[in-house]
């Protein structure tokens, strides 16, 4: 009874995952969003590594929004090669090589707590590029991914079956990272609406 209630929210924090990439993928091909590809390459990356390290440690459904949201985010980097984002600067690749770094010290690491803490840093810089993009031109981002994304991995973490320092930290920090970009789309788009 218990891992059906986990399934349950499991699967509520996939859908809304899902319905949140619906107007991310529609604003892309539309011209309005366009994801940076550092970004979203990263996160592919880093989510795929931390669905494993969730499912090792015993994650159970609070592990499913992480796979579907590694599908997702490669689906989004690769239109971003073509669609997305053109100006790169050299801030975007020292945080891109960063998260890089995050990957080989994963490697390195055979500790599973360690992993994530590492795949979260790494995570967080890959993040970056696109707050960077967000505080300058927030009108080219899609906030209801974010908010969505709030839910989700808010979700998620209830519907882990082993509450650990390992399954948790990932969730809740992009939890927050997720928030942050939020108030900066929402208050950055209003200031700039103002502004003409």
């Amino acid at each position: 009874m218990i891992y059906d209630y986990h399934a349950v929210l499991g699967l509520i924090a996939v859908a809304i995952g899902i319905i949140g990439y619906v107007p991310y993928y529609r604003d892309i091909f539309r011209g309005t969003t366009k994801p940076h590809p550092f970004t979203w390459l990263g996160f592919a990356i880093l989510n795929g590594i931390t669905f494993v390290a969730q499912v090792v440690t015993g994650g159970g459904p609070g592990a499913w929004v992480t796979a579907i949201t590694t599908i997702a985010t490669l689906g989004i980097a690769i239109l971003a090669f073509t669609r997305g984002e053109k100006n790169i600067t050299i801030f975007d690749w020292i945080c891109f090589i960063g998260a890089l770094i995050g990957i080989v010290l994963w490697r390195l690491t055979s500790d599973p707590l360690w992993a994530v803490v590492i795949v979260t840093v790494a995570d967080l810089l890959a993040f970056a590029p696109t707050y960077r993009k967000a505080f300058l031109r927030p009108q080219e981002e899609t906030v209801t991914l974010y908010m969505m994304s709030v839910f989700k991995y808010a979700i998620s973490i209830f519907a882990l079956t082993t509450l650990s320092l390992t399954t948790v930290f990932f969730p809740v920090a992009i939890v927050l990272a997720n928030v942050g970009i939020v108030f900066v789309l929402i208050i950055r788009g209003r200031h700039m609406s103002s502004a003409h």
